[in-house]
């Protein structure tokens, strides 16, 4: 056992030292291109899987492995790590930052939640809106872990209100035993179970309640009420999978949609074509799905925790303290400042810049340019400049300067802070996997996964892609969705072309369903933020989590065949793309 307990130890090291070498008869039997970039994948996403190495560091491998084994050039392999979907992922992050820096995000939260009330169905809500809707803008990690502590101290004012109750009721039954005391009915109530006490249960909730096997307890040891204990599952829950939900609506509001945005730049690229793809466009297809994602999510944990129990232990005492508390704490930041509403404006600016560049072909201000020209990441960029030299504070300058002082100019964005908070791991992430589809395109791997996924050839296109989102939503559960995305999308453009499909017929979707990762904590890294405050357990995760990938994807596969034939004309395989030959052979011979 002591052996065995070292190697785990140092597994870390085990893994790095002895996959290369485990899987040199790839390159030992064969000299083919598809087996050098199948020895790469599969170093890559053992050390993805595994950690064994910084998932950021791995991203690098391309660079190093990609050059010795003959496939690519060091030049042709760093050049990929950088291109026009990573400036726009880059110029989206610079943003977040600002909005965070300022904390746009907790006065929009506070608000929503101030709006919506303290009853708890109402409450659920007011959690979930803010997160789904900040989540489109920043990383979803980031939201999460800003909403979960309020969501925290939201029930600290539930458990003090439920303490006082638990005191009030020992006091009054005291008294009520002490034969030496008169008392009245309205000072010791009438005995128990002719008089249900606030905030207590009788025998018959105890059997609704049966379910809750384990009920947390409070600092003085008292256990929760079940009703305060699946309020607090819900309240945690709603924070991680509504960030998960809200990132699909955006092309900027999750990584699986950005490394797909990429890789559909790329395959189009090589037809001498420009990508469909667009922030406006994917906005049409995204947002739908988020908002019934969003809507079902609500009704889902309503019937899940709150159905018929949702009154149960808040009474009208425990609303005003929540709302109190929550009207504290947005007085405690005080009125928006120039900087915030600054912050704000370049946030609407740009969206509306993203949105009105390409209206469907039909428009826009990129028609101004010529062709290709202009992308998404050109506003992106252009807000982050802005960011970092626009003034935080209005100009006290000539007739303005009341106070006769000196004016000092401080930017909304000091480019030291969004150097320290831009997460420059996910951005080599990202790069890595444009590296590792590129390698794989150029190889053939990808031609000859899709040619093995030819079985499914007699498969109507929508239950394919159904079945493909499932695959998604699977796999992510137990891999960073990172890194499944970076694997996949050059696998599904190749297998759309084997069947004569529309590629981002396979790919949009299945880049959406690869954010539905609901059901373990290691799935994302909301899902891990939420998990450490101790409400939630694993099978409550894994129960409310099962349902919302099975209705998600079916969600995702209706709106595709709805909304979102009518954006990208899915069904159709367009006239650039020649079925009859490979895209290497075709982009050769134009």
């Amino acid at each position: 056992m002591g052996i065995l307990r070292d190697i785990w130890r140092i597994r870390s090291y085990l893994i790095v030292m002895v996959t290369p070498v485990l899987l040199l008869p790839l390159l030992l039997l064969s000299d083919r291109q598809e087996t050098k970039c199948a020895y790469v994948v599969l170093l890559s996403a053992i050390y993805w899987i595994t950690e064994a190495l910084p998932i950021a560091v791995t991203s690098l491998l391309p660079v190093v492995v990609f050059p010795i084994i003959g496939l690519m050039s060091a030049s042709a392999t760093s050049s990929a790590y950088i291109n026009d979907t990573s400036m726009l992922f880059i110029g989206g992050l610079i943003l977040a930052a600002a909005i965070e820096h300022w904390n746009i995000h907790k006065r929009i939260a506070l608000r929503v939640l101030i709006l919506v009330g303290s009853d708890p169905a109402r409450l659920l809500l007011g959690m979930m809106l803010p997160t789904w809707f900040l989540s489109m803008w920043i990383n979803n990690t980031a939201t999460a872990a800003m909403m979960v502590p309020i969501s925290h101290a939201v029930m600290e004012q539930f458990r003090e209100v439920q303490q006082e109750t638990r005191s009030s009721r020992t006091v009054q039954k005291e008294c009520w035993d002490n034969d030496a005391v008169e008392l009245t009915d309205d000072e010791c109530r009438l005995r128990n179970g002719y008089r249900e006490l606030p905030g207590s249960y009788n025998d018959d909730d105890k059997e609704d309640d049966e379910d809750d096997i384990i009920e947390p307890t409070n600092d003085d040891g008292m256990s929760n009420p079940p009703e305060l204990v699946r309020l607090g599952k819900a309240l945690s829950l709603s924070v991680a999978y509504a960030a998960n939900i809200g990132g699909v609506a955006t092309l900027t509001g999750s990584f699986p949609n950005i490394i797909m945005k990429g890789q559909t730049d790329l395959l189009y690229e090589r037809f001498h074509a420009t990508s469909p793809v667009t922030y406006g466009s994917f906005l049409l297809y995204g947002l739908p799905i988020a908002v019934c994602g969003l809507v079902f999510l609500w009704l889902w944990f309503y019937i899940l925790f709150l159905w018929r129990r949702n009154n149960r232990g808040t009474d009208q005492n425990a609303k005003k303290k929540i709302k109190a508390m929550l009207q504290q704490e947005y007085n405690d930041m005080g009125t928006m400042t120039f900087g915030e509403l600054a912050v704000i404006g370049h946030l609407l600016v740009l969206a509306v810049l993203w949105i009105t560049r390409d209206l469907g072909g039909s428009g826009g201000w990129g028609f101004l340019f010529p062709n290709g020209l202009v992308s998404d990441s050109t506003p992106a960029i252009l807000i982050s400049i802005s960011l970092c030299f626009f003034p935080s504070q209005f100009p006290e300058i000539f007739c303005c300067n009341k106070a006769d002082q000196p004016y000092v100019s401080r930017p909304l964005l000091p480019w030291k802070v969004a150097e320290k908070n831009l997460p420059w791991g996910v951005i080599l992430l990202v790069g890595g996997g444009f590296a590792i589809a590129k390698g794989s395109e150029e190889s053939g791997l990808s031609e000859w996964l899709a040619d093995r996924l030819i079985v499914f050839s007699e498969l109507e296109p929508w239950i394919m892609n159904m079945i493909l989102c499932f695959i998604m939503a699977l796999a992510t559960e137990v891999t960073s969705n990172t890194a499944i995305s970076t694997l996949m999308m050059p696998i599904l453009s190749q297998l759309a072309f084997r069947l004569g499909v529309n590629p981002l017929y396979y790919m949009l979707p299945s880049a959406i369903a690869i954010s539905f990762a609901f059901m373990l904590p290691v799935a994302t890294p909301p899902n891990a933020v939420v998990f450490t405050y101790g409400y939630v357990r694993v099978v409550d995760m894994m129960t409310a989590g099962f349902v919302m990938n099975i209705v998600g994807v079916l969600i995702l596969v209706l709106v595709t065949e709805t909304i979102g034939t009518s954006v990208y004309d899915f069904h159709t395989l367009p006239a650039v793309f020649n079925i009859s030959l490979s895209p290497n052979e075709t982009a050769q011979g134009t």
